[in-house]
């Protein structure tokens, strides 16, 4: 179906082991418990796996043990309090 299981390029273990995570994750999850019609209906499964189950729900120890969702969610949290604080993050205070 032209799924790519490796990402990473020599030395970069770590991307990879995440992204063979994933792809392993994938084929356990839907990829063996289904068949598929078509490409079209393959393409739909993978869009509604990661939409609906991996990215909302799936926690992930490289990430505090948070869903990619919750994860993006409180970084997003964080950017913004720290865009509005008065206190630059090189210590000096915004005038106001």
């Amino acid at each position: 179906m032209g799924i790519r299981p490796s990402m990473g390029t020599v030395g970069d273990a770590y991307d990879n082991a995440m992204a063979g995570s994933f792809f392993a994750s994938l084929e356990a999850e839907l990829i063996e418990r289904n068949s598929f019609e078509s490409k079209a209906q393959a393409r739909m499964a993978v869009f509604t796996w990661i939409e609906a189950w991996y990215s909302p729900r799936r926690r992930h120890s490289a990430l505090g043990y948070l869903s990619t969702l919750n994860f993006e969610k409180s970084h997003q949290t964080r950017f913004n309090a720290l865009e509005h604080d008065p206190q630059h993050a090189d210590g000096t205070t915004q005038m106001v």
